[in-house]
């Protein structure tokens, strides 16, 4: 029984860790299909929000049943709740990486306004900081994630940035100002997905440490 149980508590950190990478994957693939103006892409993208979903229902389910049929306790407990938590974080960078593959399409008649802002930047500071957050629950190497705060601030300022810069196209131009809305919204969701990273650093730490920190 307790091999067992060993066995299906791997199983389920497996699972996070593949889900981590499936997510990780729109995200990166979605800011590729924009940058490029590559509709096609996009499309595989949104694709993919069938499995993503159904993943998602896979971990919920698993975790659940090993709080069920085994009842655990202390570490074991916290690691599957950083596994129920880390879930729901994953599955919503996932579905914002479907999101920005949305405007991909209506974003691919035309050259890109201002080398599109800065958002190319962004979204790298934002998927370093989700890598390095899978990789501190890979490992349970919570040095992985020290400085993720400062990192966030980063990202925050950066969408900031992008939102006066994207007013001051819109004011030049009135043709500019669906194109710089998609722009703002392209930045606010890689802004949440940094926030989505902390989450993860946040749940990491109190699965290692078993000490609640505040990763924001």
């Amino acid at each position: 029984m307790v091999n067992k149980y060993r066995e299906e508590l791997r199983e389920l950190k497996d699972m996070v860790q593949e889900q981590g990478v499936f997510a990780y994957g729109m995200l990166s693939s979605a800011m590729t299909a924009l940058q490029d103006q590559d509709p096609e892409l996009a499309r595989q993208v949104h694709a993919r929000r069938v499995e993503l979903a159904e993943r998602n229902l896979t971990i919920e389910e698993a975790a659940l049943r090993l709080i069920a049929l085994y009842q655990p306790m202390a570490r074991d407990l916290r690691s599957i709740v950083c596994a129920l938590r880390m879930n729901v974080a994953l599955f919503r960078i996932g579905r914002y990486g479907k999101d920005i593959a949305n405007l991909v399409e209506g974003l691919s008649e035309k050259p890109h306004i201002g080398n599109l802002m800065n958002l190319p930047h962004m979204a790298d500071l934002v998927c370093a900081m989700i890598d390095d957050a899978l990789k501190a629950y890979r490992t349970e190497d919570i040095v992985l994630i020290e400085g993720m705060s400062r990192r966030d601030d980063v990202v925050d300022d950066l969408r900031y940035a992008i939102f006066r810069e994207s007013v001051t196209y819109m004011m030049e131009d009135p043709k500019n100002i669906t194109r710089c809305m998609d722009y703002v919204m392209v930045a606010r969701y890689l802004e949440r997905c940094g926030d989505y990273a902390c989450d993860i650093a946040e749940q990491v730490c109190y699965m290692v440490t078993g000490e609640r920190v505040e990763v924001k």
